[in-house]
């Protein structure tokens, strides 16, 4: 018995070597940029009575793409940071690219309690984090008590 090979490729095929290291998406799909945006991780830790809301955003201009909002809607408070992390080298792009860095824009919501204004809130950035400080978030609002609730039997 002899080999045939009814189909042959070059030994050294890139985009089947791609295909076969990254997985199984077309190796079309891969040159493309990133679409639907991305989500940026975020961390909520207490500090005292102020609420530290820290979200990772390497690479974004910050002056310019991001804003960050308390937004009041049908009573009810939020937290809201959103922004592009833009890709500025796309145009600049000859050959073959393979990205894992997702571009594109973002949004992200925290539900305040009512008593917090957007006086309360500060935004920092350092280090490819922005840190957003809720000042008295976790602070009993002036005047409100507890109401106990009877059990019965």
């Amino acid at each position: 018995m002899s080999n045939l090979a009814l189909w042959s490729r070059p030994a050294w095929d890139t985009d089947r070597w791609l295909r076969d290291f990254f997985g199984p998406a077309a190796s079309a799909d891969w040159f493309k940029p990133a679409t639907g945006g991305f989500t940026p991780a975020a961390e909520i830790v207490k500090d005292g009575d102020d609420a530290v809301v820290r979200l990772e955003l390497p690479g974004v201009d910050v002056e310019k793409d991001v804003n960050v909002e308390v937004d009041r809607k049908d009573g009810v408070s939020r937290l809201v940071i959103h922004g592009e992390h833009r890709d500025e080298r796309a145009d600049e792009q000859d050959g073959r690219t393979l990205r894992e860095i997702r571009y594109g824009t973002f949004r992200r919501s925290f539900k305040l309690p009512a008593h917090v204004t957007g006086e309360a809130v500060t935004a920092s950035y350092d280090a490819g984090v922005l840190t957003v400080r809720v000042a008295g978030a976790y602070q009993e609002p002036a005047g409100h008590q507890a109401q106990r609730i009877a059990i019965t039997k």
